[in-house]
């Protein structure tokens, strides 16, 4: 049924002055609709709009999201080439209204009715009738709809405010409950805003009314102002204050009998087939069976050396050689990873995790190949330490975690790439896909999802996306992540610095959102090398380095050679 069809009649100067526009028919797709308005402010592509069935305000309203904009009326190119005509009389003659105002088609995409029962939206599979009108959805209605939850609430993540209006007006909130249990994932270009983006989400899960148990694999150090939580009130109750832990990389220890067979392969690269044997045989002799927490029996770098050297007793023998210089890769190899492998020290899980508690491990001045076990085996004492927790399985008091988990990994593509082979790789698959039922979440931040892990990022169920400009990635991500609409995707080159696209089981419905500030400081701005430059000629530094260099008469005098200075 249509306006014209209503045997009542209808008061078109009231719904003029409320509604943004009026319905003109069905869109090419289905679920969506098309409107015509004069209003260039307020429809905006990632604006939410409604329309009452039936015109009836009595009836639930079905909510719908603006995907597409264009005029509704072409001008012919020979007149818009002179500079003398007036466009307003122009327009006005076309039909616009009497100021002048161009009239726009609008493509709404609809969402339905909000269920509160089934807590979401309810698609009426059918689109409005020609002539309905289309209204702006307040805010604190768009509120109640979007987010699952309020801010401040038990379980809430406020990230920040709808893009489409003005901040502090609609809040985006997300529900750590998902967001945490079904993985996340945040995508961004470079100077986009991924860790700043990761680093307030770190602050609403330390909040009072979280206090999660968090870990981060942090490669590039720029985490670590987060301990101004411990000293900031906005944290604080009577009862709780966050804790966070920052392990340097000279504090990092793995013990060698925590790693598997796969590890000790992977960190002693190009072996040839009679040294991956011996080293698969030695292996299994200081192994033996597994403990109950998924780790091998303890050992230390004395024992498998020990036991290569029974394959060449005296070093004699057809396989000395073989043995020597397996010996000397494993020299070379542990030699030089700056004692994070050894004997007996090992981080106890309990220390990396605790609720109220954030662990940034700085993985900066590490090796990529040490880093890489370092997480992997993080990640699966974490894994099995979870799994006894839920089974009800007998654990070591410095294992045992009684509570969820997160892990949040940056650069995530170092740690699970695309096509290639890391070791990490597989129990980052693993825990995405059963960490979920035993409360261990994981949380991957990069730069280039082209580069990252198909797998992985499938699994990613929360999605956050800022400015992505290469092709591939924005590829990458249309074909790995299905919740993200393909008309905000095509948002992606036109965001600015803090702007994300929320999407995913943390939100009712993909949003435009402005992130925003930390409460902390930022840990990862960008050098300014041109200050940095001049800094250098400074009064201040050219002193400094003189004080460095020390006296003149003790500085070491220039060689002459063939009559040139060196």
């Amino acid at each position: 049924m249509s306006l014209w069809d209503q045997e009542t009649p209808v008061d078109y100067d009231a719904l003029a002055e409320e509604a943004v526009g009026v319905v003109k028919g069905p869109g090419e797709d289905n679920g969506r609709y098309v409107m015509i308005t004069s209003d260039n402010q307020n429809t905006k592509v990632g604006e939410f709009v409604h329309y009452y069935p039936l015109r009836n305000r009595d009836e639930s309203p079905i909510y719908g999201k603006i995907v597409s904009r264009s005029l509704a009326r072409a001008y012919p190119a020979g007149l818009l080439a002179d500079p003398g005509v007036s466009l307003n009389q122009l327009a006005f003659a076309l039909g616009a209204d009497e100021d002048g105002h161009e009239l726009y088609e609008v493509e709404v995409q609809m969402l339905g009715s909000w269920n509160n029962t089934m807590n979401c939206f309810v698609n009426p599979r059918i689109t409005p009738d020609p002539g309905d009108p289309v209204y702006l959805t307040p805010d604190l209605e768009l509120s109640s709809v979007l987010s699952p939850c309020g801010q401040g609430q038990l379980g809430s993540a406020h990230l920040g405010w709808l893009l489409t209006r003005e901040s502090g007006r609609v809040n985006v909130v997300l529900r750590v409950r998902e967001m945490v249990s079904t993985h996340l994932a945040i995508l961004a270009g470079t100077g986009s805003g991924k860790s700043y983006t990761a680093a307030v989400l770190i602050e609403e899960l330390l909040k009072p009314y979280n206090r999660a148990a968090v870990l981060i694999a942090d490669p590039h150090g720029e985490y670590s102002t987060l301990q101004e939580m411990h000293e900031n009130v906005d944290f604080h109750t009577e009862s709780y204050r966050p804790n966070v832990v920052i392990k340097p990389p000279d504090k990092i220890r793995v013990r060698l009998s925590s790693l598997r067979q796969s590890d000790l392969r992977y960190l002693l690269p190009q072996l040839t087939e009679k040294q991956a044997h011996f080293l698969t045989e030695a292996y299994r002799m200081v192994a033996g069976s597994k403990q109950g927490d998924g780790e091998s029996r303890s050992w230390g770098l004395s024992d498998l050396k020990q036991a290569l050297y029974s394959f060449a007793p005296d070093g004699q023998g057809e396989n000395a050689s073989t043995i020597n210089a397996l010996m000397w890769k494993i020299d070379m190899r542990f030699g030089r990873s700056k004692g994070i492998f050894n004997d007996s020290e090992h981080i106890p899980l309990t220390d990396l995790f605790a609720p109220g508690q954030c662990t940034v491990l700085q993985l900066s001045e590490i090796d990529t190949e040490d880093q890489q076990i370092i997480l992997s085996t993080i990640l699966r004492r974490a894994f099995y330490s979870r799994v006894n927790a839920i089974k009800g399985n007998p654990q070591s008091r410095q294992e045992a975690l009684d509570f969820p988990v997160f892990v949040l990994v940056e650069e995530a593509h170092r740690f699970a790439p695309a096509g290639g082979h890391a070791i990490t790789t597989n129990i980052l698959k693993t825990i995405l896909s059963e960490g979920r039922k035993f409360g261990l979440g994981i949380g991957v931040i990069s730069q280039r999802p082209g580069k990252l892990d198909a797998d992985v990022l499938s699994q990613c169920m929360t999605q956050l996306f800022m400015r992505i400009v290469n092709p591939i990635d924005q590829r990458s991500i249309a074909e790995s992540v299905e919740s993200a609409g393909r008309d905000l995707l095509q948002e992606l080159p036109a965001l600015t610095r803090g702007q994300v696209i929320v999407a995913g089981n943390a939100i009712h419905t993909p949003v435009l959102c402005k992130v925003r500030p930390r409460i902390t400081r930022h840990g990862g701005e960008t050098l300014d090398a041109p200050n940095e430059w001049m800094t250098h000629f400074s009064h201040q530094k050219r002193e400094s380095r003189k004080l460095q260099q020390g006296p003149v008469a003790d500085r070491p005098k220039p060689k002459r050679r063939k009559g040139r200075v060196v």
